[in-house]
């Protein structure tokens, strides 16, 4: 059962809600759309975000895109979680569209930051050697009883698919100069660069 606590937008294929879901025991975003879609489409619905634990506790790091040599606590290395979902007139054209869609994302399961780049806007992994990595991650019968019931729609055949990792920059940082002066001592001589 989910409990309504309010309105967060809508756009031409439903409206999204802040709910708070009591068998996850969590607030969720839910879409619930107008109506099923009735040319061929497929959805994608982010239905999980997650803290990746391999990446936990790493040093600090140099920002290069800040100022005065920022120092700042490392990215948040983000999993998140896909449900793609196949709507059509009928089975046979919702399985074409899941097949076209897992042959897509196996052919490049990596994408890297040149492939992010939309409408002629460049993407923050431009330049980088970070990628993001696309992998099916089927989901257990109680995990997919979760997601469906988490919608409230009935269930129809979907995939779900794993993105990692995504890093989020920390807001936390100091600031500090470069070394512009060098002073060592040794034995009672001073030596200035």
């Amino acid at each position: 059962m989910n409990r309504f606590i309010r309105e967060l937008g809508g756009g031409g294929s439903g409206v999204v809600y802040l709910v708070r879901d009591t068998y996850l025991e969590r607030e969720v975003a839910l879409k619930l759309l107008h109506e099923p879609p009735s040319d061929p489409t497929l959805t994608l619905f982010l239905f999980e975000v997650g803290e990746d634990p391999s990446a936990r506790n790493r040093p600090r790091v140099v920002n290069p895109r800040l100022p005065n040599l920022t120092i700042q606590k490392p990215p948040v290395a983000l999993l998140l979680r896909y449900l793609m979902t196949a709507w059509g007139r009928d089975a046979e054209t919702q399985q074409k569209i899941l097949g076209l869609t897992i042959q897509a994302l196996y052919d490049k399961a990596i994408i890297s930051g040149p492939d992010l780049e939309i409408n002629d806007v460049n993407s923050v992994l431009e330049g980088t050697d970070e990628a993001l990595k696309v992998t099916l991650s089927p989901l257990s019968l109680e995990e997919r009883t979760r997601v469906w019931h988490a919608v409230q729609k009935p269930y129809r055949l979907s995939v779900a698919y794993e993105v990692r990792v995504v890093n989020l920059d920390s807001t936390e940082g100091e600031r500090r100069k470069p070394v512009t002066r060098r002073s060592l001592d040794f034995q009672g001589v001073e030596v200035t660069t």
